[in-house]
């Protein structure tokens, strides 16, 4: 890969050759992948990508760990909708609110991104199973482009994993497995199998390349502002990748001189479960905590990319901010009702933030700001109907119908 320079641990400095099946460092720190910008420079240009057809995350190729002869696996992943929201934007009291609504990728989630890249590297490696373990999202994701990449695929998930998430998965053909047990365990028990029988992993916390297909929806909302870049960039925060990823997309743009300047990560998590955002609050080492949240896709009590995370919060010079369940109830019926966008709860999360630091008084009048909805509502029905409450029955009456809505 002539764009690629190495993959370097982000504990100790350690590089190494960027094999396609890489994963950790000795030291157990997870790698980052460091580019030739200045060779990128010559290949990627603003004229580039105005005249490139590829409308998927592909599209920023030169910015991506893949070889030049490979053709990407996977399905139709990227360039999700990103919609000015002027009347969030005038509640919240600043200049303007865009919402990326990944939601609408194939499986409904961010999660695509990373998965169309771990099937794409899986087979540049040569392999034919593909395994990880996950919330739901990853889980759901990495089962519909393993399908349509033809690879065979085992996954763990937490038995909280809700049954939009389990059927999606199941229905692409995934050998399932629902652990009785926390995110941590799930985890342990996917790593010690996919060791065992030397399945391709695609677990965040191991492999280098998912944050790098993450990120891509950062070139997307940088291109779909015609590069004029946000003061800050709003993310749900679970185990940290995409929070990495995004933080990772913004640098290379900004590296590569498609933008001025690197926004603000605004870092999101649910009270219950937020390691990351206490880490970096404190400025003390990252501990466990309880996954005390109903928003299942950022319930990490033991998050597995901590260090890129926290280093992509601190060099943005970012903003962490932690959010009730409630609270992400009212985000979840308010980013709907006001923008149209249906946002599972970890989906809505980052909006969530926003609302809680503008009642703060903490966002400053002149922001422009993209929050990041991750995940689309129908992924989690039970959730949804909790926070909007169950419909008005009626018969077919048109008094009784009157008298039910008070006409």
């Amino acid at each position: 890969m002539k764009n690629v320079i190495c993959c370097r641990c982000v504990k100790c400095g350690r590089e190494y050759a960027p094999a396609p099946d890489i994963t950790t460092c000795g030291c157990g720190g997870i790698l980052d992948v460091i580019y030739d910008y200045d060779y990128i420079k010559t290949k990627l240009t603003r004229e580039t990508l105005r005249r490139r057809d590829e409308m998927t995350m592909w599209r920023y190729r030169e910015l991506l760990p893949i070889e030049e002869a490979t053709v990407p696996r996977g399905l139709r992943v990227g360039m999700s909708p990103l919609y000015e929201a002027p009347r969030i934007a005038r509640e919240l009291g600043i200049r303007a609110l865009y919402i990326k609504d990944d939601g609408v990728n194939p499986t409904a989630s961010l999660k695509d991104r990373a998965s169309a890249m771990a099937v794409t590297k899986a087979c540049e490696a040569g392999y034919d199973t593909i395994a990880c373990s996950s919330t739901g999202n990853a889980a759901s994701s990495l089962a519909g482009n393993a399908a349509q990449a033809g690879l065979n695929t085992y996954i763990f998930v937490p038995s909280r994993a809700p049954k939009g998430k389990i059927a999606q998965l199941m229905m692409f053909g995934a050998h399932l497995t629902a652990v009785d047990g926390t995110y941590e365990e799930t985890f342990s028990l996917s790593k010690a199998a996919i060791d065992k029988y030397g399945w391709y992993n695609r677990n965040a916390a191991i492999n280098p390349y998912l944050s790098e297909g993450k990120k891509t929806v950062a070139h997307e909302i940088l291109e779909q502002l015609r590069f004029q870049a946000p003061d800050y960039v709003a993310v749900s925060v679970g185990d940290g990748c995409t929070v990495a990823g995004v933080y990772k997309g913004l640098y290379d743009m900004y590296m590569v001189g498609l933008t001025d300047k690197i926004p603000r990560i605004i870092s999101v998590q649910a009270l219950g479960c937020c390691p990351i955002n206490t880490a970096v609050l404190s400025g003390a080492p990252w501990q466990p905590q309880a996954e005390n949240t109903y928003a299942d896709s950022i319930a990490v009590g033991v998050p597995r990319n901590p260090d890129k995370a926290i280093n992509a919060i601190r060099d943005s010079g970012g903003v962490c901010v932690n959010v009730t369940d409630d609270e992400i109830r009212e985000a979840q019926r308010y980013l709907a009702k006001t923008a149209g966008v249906f946002g599972e709860p970890a989906g809505v999360t980052a909006t969530a933030g926003l609302m809680k630091l503008s009642r703060a008084g903490r966002l400053p009048e002149d922001a422009v700001i993209v929050s990041i909805v991750t995940g689309n509502g129908l992924k989690d029905i039970e959730s949804a109907i909790q926070a909007v409450g169950e419909p008005i029955h009626c018969r077919n009456d048109l008094s009784e119908f009157e008298e039910k809505f008070g006409l």
